[in-house]
């Protein structure tokens, strides 16, 4: 059993190299872990932070985007009721301008028909002389031979006439 249970000069050497050991590691090595592994805190706070503001800086993207869509959804609306009403003023005028056209046309048919009705009393008086005049022939049996006579005569019948209406 001897293997199993050290002797003391063997124990003593062991805890006298552990010591120097545990030294050594002591003053140069655990400074050394302890500082990278605070630097390593250091990162991973530094990352949770930058992570924080990467999620803060997302959500008021998505804020402004919102917004944004917001604001052009309200401009298109906007676009849209300028066009409707861009859309009825220009059907207005042109109703307007096509009552006035129309009216013009109107006026002109009136005033187109009125020189023709004129034109056709004009003729209609002419015939009349001339199928009084002959009626006046056959009925006096003689001849107007001058054209003031007859004229005479057609003026004192159509005066008649005009006086009887």
């Amino acid at each position: 059993m001897s293997l199993f249970t050290p002797e003391l000069g063997l124990v003593f050497w062991m805890l006298v190299v552990f010591l120097i050991l545990f030294g050594i590691l002591a003053k140069y090595a655990w400074p050394a872990i302890v500082r990278m592994l605070d630097e390593r805190a250091d990162f991973i706070d530094k990352g949770v932070v930058y992570a924080q503001e990467a999620k803060k800086d997302r959500e008021k993207a998505q804020m402004d985007a919102k917004a944004l869509l917001a604001e052009a959804h309200e401009q298109q609306l906007d676009v849209l009721q300028q066009t409707e009403r861009l859309k009825r003023e220009m059907i207005a005028e042109a109703r307007k301008a096509a009552e006035n056209e129309a009216k013009q046309v109107r006026e002109a048919a009136n005033l187109s028909i009125e020189q023709a009705k004129r034109e056709a009393e004009l003729q209609l008086r002419k015939q009349v002389a001339s199928l009084s005049l002959q009626v006046a022939e056959k009925v006096m049996r003689k001849d107007l031979a001058t054209d003031k006579n007859q004229m005479e005569l057609i003026g004192k019948l159509l005066n008649e006439l005009e006086n009887k209406e």
